[in-house]
């Protein structure tokens, strides 16, 4: 089985957001779009973009076995097997392009480094009492 970009590229995804592909998938159903959901909606179109290479590719292999004879009905179905097959590589190499580079682009931030406490601060000077009467 050939190595699939869609698996390297669910790593990467879960990599950056130290999660299961399976919970970022849950926990973004239930948030407004953003960086997530776009990597994972990414992540799809590659997955069937594979799916559809794999699926033309044995359906153009059965149709052009050397037992099987290639008429005049059956070479249509040949070239569109292969222009189907053709479409879904561009997609997965466009797919691959687009979410490497945005993967390339993001990095976990390292939390914060914490900070010493804080004296406590000072106490304000006392504020000198002033007297009823004013004084000349």
């Amino acid at each position: 089985m050939p190595h699939l970009q869609s698996t390297e590229i669910a790593g990467r995804i879960e990599d950056l957001y130290d999660a299961p592909l399976a919970d970022l998938q849950a926990h973004a159903q239930g948030q407004p779009p953003g960086m997530l959901s776009a990597l994972l909606g990414m992540h799809h179109d590659l997955t069937v973009a594979e799916c559809s290479i794999a699926f033309h590719r044995d359906r153009l292999t059965q149709l052009v076995h050397p037992e099987q004879q290639i008429g005049v009905h059956e070479v249509s179905h040949v070239l569109d097997c292969a222009r189907r097959l053709t479409e879904a590589v561009a997609v997965r190499d466009s797919q691959i392009t687009t979410v490497l580079a945005v993967l390339q682009s993001l990095g976990r931030v390292a939390p914060p480094a914490p900070t010493p406490a804080a004296a406590p601060p000072a106490p304000a000077p006392p504020v000198p009492a002033t007297s009823a009467v004013a004084s000349r």
